[in-house]
């Protein structure tokens, strides 16, 4: 792709593969082909604006979701330089693979997981690639992996809009977004950020999470509003986006993802986003 790419083919000039026509007179898709031992119905990717914000607890909770809904769910984590969904489930150890490819390893309740620390000696050892090298990981994560039959994908993006989202909106058939916030002030850049580059890139915005939204007493039972009142509310309606859901600061969640059985958690907050995934048609 050239540099002065505008990623909009009816105004750009830049002689991209992506110009190119096909037998049919239309652009070839630059979409990568899935592996041929695996078939996946949907996939959602999990973005942010900034990193910090949660956008690995959201995934993990909504795949464990939708798991316990007996749904066929797997996680490709696209943070390549700070891989953290097998942390958050426990899993140690290398990924296998044979002549149809790598296999994914699986959670104890079955969600299967990709990853690169599945695939490094040591998990505390630094990925230090450049953008063209992490976007052919990803890549090969989703055409080299068997997967095997998904009903949900969640694609853990890492934060920011460089070439890694970029590269799983253009090779990845996403169908859609979960955009994770914080409650500060900046929470309308980061949304910003993340909604125009879904707009660039054609992909729906299913809604935004709100993480570390409140903290709930446990003597009293209060909401206590950590970082101020939260600005969510007004950067939704100015974007036509729900707001899907709100989760609160709680010292077990973190104790569950630092002790890898985030399976475990308690709560409801995401089930209304889950109904909404299992409604995509």
């Amino acid at each position: 792709m050239s540099e002065n790419c505008t990623h909009d083919c009816s105004t750009c000039g830049a002689d991209c593969p992506s110009r190119q026509e096909g037998a049919n007179g239309a652009p070839e898709s630059m979409l990568e082909k899935l592996n041929d031992f695996s078939a996946v119905k949907k996939v959602i990717g999990v973005v942010s604006g900034k990193g910090g914000v949660g956008k690995s607890l959201v995934t993990s909770l909504l795949a464990t979701s939708l798991r316990r809904r007996e749904d066929s769910v797997a996680i490709l984590d696209a943070d390549i330089t700070g891989p953290s969904i097998p942390k958050c489930f426990g899993l140690k150890g290398m990924a296998t693979a044979d002549e149809k490819g790598i296999y994914p390893r699986e959670t104890k309740t079955g969600i299967k997981v990709m990853s690169i620390n599945l695939l490094l000696d040591e998990e505390t050892a630094p990925v230090v690639w450049r953008g063209p090298v992490i976007a052919g990981a990803i890549k090969q994560f989703w055409g080299d992996v068997v997967w095997g039959d998904v009903d949900y994908m969640f694609v853990d993006m890492p934060p920011g809009t460089g070439d890694v989202p970029l590269t799983v909106f253009q090779s990845l058939p996403v169908d859609g977004l979960i955009i994770v916030t914080s409650p500060q002030e900046l929470v309308g850049m980061i949304v910003s950020k993340a909604v125009e580059m879904a707009k660039l890139m054609e992909v729906p915005v299913l809604g935004l999470v709100e993480n570390m939204s409140y903290f709930k007493c446990p003597d009293c039972g209060k909401e206590l509003r950590v970082f101020g009142e939260s600005h969510l509310d007004e950067v939704a309606a100015k974007y036509s986006l729900p707001v899907l859901a709100r989760l609160p600061m709680d010292p077990t969640l973190a104790s569950a993802c630092d002790r890898g059985v985030i399976e475990l958690f308690e709560g409801d907050w995401l089930e209304s986003t889950a109904d909404l995934i299992e409604g995509l048609e």
